[in-house]
């Protein structure tokens, strides 16, 4: 499973909250699934409508995603799949919540 750093679960699985004028940068590790020796060589992420992957990137074990938009209120599913130089594919989903954040 890939690691996950500041998200919360919910009986559904996996989410974040995000305000909707913020772009940030959602990064899964995915050191511990990953073989040894392999690397990851690709990635695809993908967003449900109305929430934006502006940029993605990845180094050996980590793939991210730079995320912008989406409206309050409503929840997005965010996809990463990944292949690796041995030609292992996986794909790890999220939610995002977009919330107004408050002080």
């Amino acid at each position: 499973m890939a690691t996950l750093t500041g998200f919360q679960q919910d009986r559904v699985g996996h989410f974040i909250e995000k305000d909707p004028y913020a772009v940030l940068d959602y990064s899964l590790d995915w050191t511990n699934w990953m073989p040894t020796g392999d690397t990851i060589s690709a990635i695809s992420i993908t967003a449900d409508a109305g929430i934006t992957i502006d940029s993605t990137t990845n180094t050996n074990y980590i793939a991210t995603a730079y995320i912008s938009g989406g409206t309050a209120g409503n929840i997005y599913n965010i996809e990463y799949k990944i292949t690796t130089t041995n030609g292992l594919k996986d794909s790890r989903n999220f939610r995002i919540k977009v919330v107004e954040r408050q002080i």
